[in-house]
């Protein structure tokens, strides 16, 4: 009862100090709106406050297309004076307020607020309402609205006649449509073309609003086609309609012709001459080598590594061929994928000694830098005074042989201690590692798979070794060794499937006090075991810009372990535990499914990002448990950041505090989460982050020793952890740095407080991390 008292003080307490601050917030809007902001506006100017309303009307109650409405707002879109707050508009004119009552020959402090929030009024005659008003009959012209009509009038405001909304009034009179169309005569083979291409238009046709914007789609439509046709020099201006609305009552008699100062030379057919490759070295010089291939002459500035093969392979050109645009693009697409170039320039020009029209191709190349170095830091604090720093060193060979092979050598490692008076070594860890990868940029397998030549495609062989130390308990090695293969069929998927990948888990040292825990502890005992995991993952990844406000990613992941090293062994007649190398080989199932979803907000920068995160893992047959390496976690700096890594789960399990459990990571075997991000721009590369996260992990299976921590519906939802917080992020483009600070709502588990928020005090549940890149 004591216990309840004190909570309810401390939330009593929270809301007197958000109805204090509410309190302030009216207050400062009151003093403000009592002040004026018409002050220092000039003698005769009307302070703007936005569009009243745009009336678009059209004859015997015809409906507006919703493009030509759009334009008509668009043409009056002005912004009268705003302020924002982390990009949203406030209704608080403290710009215009400064402005009007503030000293603008003030120094110090107040000086630097004045150059920091004033905003000069936005008046009517800003806004120029008459030229707005040609405008929109100019909208109306472009449309097909020959007859339409514009006006304005002023509403000023009821408390201030010094203030005005506008309010437009648009007639667009009735819609001229396409009647005749007259094409060109059919006497060479450019009108030829140029007929055909307009005949298969759906636009161009009888009954279709007149538009010049539709028009001038189809100009440049039909000049795309004509240079991938072998008309390189031809320019959609070099089409023009002649327009005719005399004829008939609002119709319109269209005919295409040909501008008469087009040059000669665009109006004629080219073919594919002689392509020639420069590949110059990074630091320039060299000896040139002239190296002949069915597609393209190389011209190799030696020395330097280059597979000869590998230009023809990206060359889409065809000597003798008609010439065509798109195999510009598509070669330069595909030698920029390789990675090896940091200048890739192609240009056509006409061979003169040709006796018919004749474009030769000059594709000029420059390596980039064969080595590339990174290294990555990420830092995690907690109020309770754990800290624990990591990073990543890697040097990249972005041209091993020739071939665009990528060699990347890494080295990782992370510490963790507590800090404090009540520092002590038996929360020190550290985990160290060296990861190799050898990436080839085609498939080593056989060609039974359609591929895009859009996106390259890899084979990847990795090599790793890490070492887990926990002082006092356990050292535990791991070594992994694996080939995959990415590749991409369709625009918007990749795919990626690895045949075969082999750990090697071994506990390397124990101590008493570990071996004692595990005696007890028969669940945890068998994830910890020595054991070989032979597996089989396959993924796909689907991101899709739906359009520039909105973005979709999906990425779902399945692997299996040992389920073919226990047919093997099964069909040989082994019974019983099976052995791989004289030692137990897991056997499970695992998958995991991601959905983020990215929207803007407003028309700046401002990003609404949310994640849903949801994976299983379960073992059988050979393995009794999923291994520690494979099981989920939550916390940190990329998951709900309100608490540190495998600091909570599974479930509503949470090992006392003392208890020697709990050094241990707390993982699972099932995982959900949910996370809320709002990013916002605050000033050039520095951006803001508001941010909520949930989630946890469980067990499929229940563990008498972690009592709490098995999946149950009755209940899911109170084992659900909430945090909130804020973030600030320095975006350079190239890297984030991200500083994030969580603030626990809702602990899995029982704090000795009751009710939702039963966080021990707010100082208490703040986590910081430093990391490098977005979150998701």
């Amino acid at each position: 009862m004591t216990r309840i008292k004190k909570n309810n003080h401390r939330l009593s307490r929270s809301w007197s100090m958000l109805s204090l601050a509410a309190m302030l917030i009216v207050a400062m809007a009151a003093a403000l709106s009592s002040c004026s902001t018409t002050r220092r506006l000039p003698k005769g100017e009307t302070l703007y406050t936005g569009v009243k309303k745009v009336e678009i009307s059209a004859p015997d109650g015809a409906k507006v297309p919703g493009g030509v409405a759009d334009k008509v707002k668009t043409a009056v879109d002005v912004k009268p004076n705003q302020f924002k707050v982390m990009g949203f508009p406030v209704p608080i004119p403290v710009g215009l307020w400064v402005y009007n009552n503030w000293n603008p020959d003030s120094h110090g402090l107040k000086g630097w607020m004045y150059r920091k929030l004033v905003q000069e009024p936005v008046t009517v005659s800003d806004v120029r309402p008459n030229l707005r008003t040609t405008m929109i009959e100019s909208v109306l012209d472009n449309s097909g609205y020959f007859r339409g009509t514009a006006s304005y009038e002023l509403i000023p405001s009821k408390r201030n006649s010094r203030k005005a909304k506008i309010l437009y009034t648009v007639n667009t009179g009735p819609a001229y449509l396409l009647d005749t169309i007259e094409l060109l005569p059919d006497s060479t083979l450019l009108c030829h073309k140029i007929d055909s291409l307009a005949r298969r238009s759906t636009y161009m046709v009888a009954g279709q609003r007149y538009s010049t914007d539709s028009l001038s789609a189809e100009r440049i439509r039909i000049a795309n086609a004509l240079r991938n046709s072998g008309y390189y020099f031809f320019r959609p201006e070099y089409i023009e309609y002649l327009a005719d609305s005399t004829i008939e009552a609002q119709r319109i008699a269209l005919r295409l012709t040909i501008a008469r100062n087009v040059p000669k030379f665009a109006l004629k057919r080219f073919t594919t001459g002689n392509v020639t490759v420069y590949v110059n070295r990074n630091e320039g010089g060299g000896t040139p080598d002239t190296i002949p291939t069915r597609r393209a002459t190389i011209i190799q500035m030696m020395p330097s590594k280059l597979r000869h093969a590998l230009i023809p392979e990206c060359v889409t050109f065809r000597k003798g061929r008609t010439f065509s645009v798109r195999d510009m693009n598509s070669t330069q697409t595909y030698l920029s994928r390789l990675g090896i170039f940091n200048s890739i320039n192609i240009e056509a020009f006409p061979d003169t000694t040709a006796a018919e029209p004749t474009l030769d191709v000059a594709i000029d190349c420059t390596f980039d830098a064969p080595l590339e170095a990174s290294i990555e830091a990420n830092v995690s604090s907690k109020s309770n005074s754990y800290i624990g720093p990591g990073a990543t060193f890697s040097v990249t060979n972005r041209n091993l042989w020739g071939g665009g092979e990528q060699l990347r050598v890494g080295l990782t490692g992370s510490y963790e201690w507590q800090t404090g008076h009540d520092r002590s070594s038996v929360f020190n860890s550290y985990e160290v590692g060296i990861n190799t990868s050898l990436a080839i940029p085609r498939l080593l397998m056989p060609h039974f798979v359609r591929l895009s030549r859009k996106n390259i495609n890899w084979t990847r062989f990795q090599l790793n070794a890490d070492l887990l130390n926990r002082p006092h308990y356990f050292n535990m090695a791991q070594f992994t060794a694996s080939m995959t293969y990415d590749w991409q069929t369709r625009k918007y998927f990749s795919y990626s499937f690895t045949p075969l990948k082999f750990t090697y888990v071994k506990l390397m040292h124990t101590t008493s006090v570990f071996d004692s825990i595990m005696a007890r502890n028969r669940a945890v005992a068998l994830s910890f075991r020595d054991q070989f995991i032979p597996q089989m993952l396959w993924s796909m990844n689907y991101e899709h810009p739906m359009d520039r406000d909105n973005v979709i990613s999906v990425n779902t992941t399945f692997q299996e372990a040992g389920n073919i090293s226990w047919l093997l062994w099964r069909a040989a007649g082994v019974k019983g535990e099976k052995k791989l190398f004289g030692m137990p080989f897991s056997q499970f199932v695992k998958g995991t499914a991601q959905v983020v979803y990215s929207r803007r907000l407003g028309t700046g920068d401002s990003w609404l990002v949310s994640r849903f995160l949801i994976g299983a893992a379960h073992a059988y047959g050979n393995g009794k448990e999923v291994p520690y390496s494979e099981q989920f976690y939550v916390g940190g700096a990329n998951s709900i950041r309100a608490f540190t890594v495998r600091s909570i789960g599974p479930g509503s399990y949470h090992p006392e505090e003392g208890s020697v459990n709990s050094n241990f990571d707390q993982t699972g075997t099932f995982k959900l989460e949910f996370n809320v991000e709002y990013r916002f721009p605050i000033y050039g590369p520095l951006h803001g982050a508001l941010f909520v996260d949930t989630g946890n992990v469980w067990l499929l299976k229940a563990d008498p020793q972690r009592p709490g921590g098995k999946l149950e519906a009755s209940t899911f939802w109170k084992e659900v952890a909430v945090g909130t917080g804020v973030g600030l992020r320095f975006d350079i483009g190239m890297m984030v740095i991200r500083g994030d600070l969580g603030i626990g709502i809702h602990a899995p588990y029982y704090t000795g407080y009751g009710g939702y928020y039963n966080m021990k005090s707010f100082g208490n549940s703040l986590a910081f991390h430093l990391a490098i890149g977005y979150p998701f």
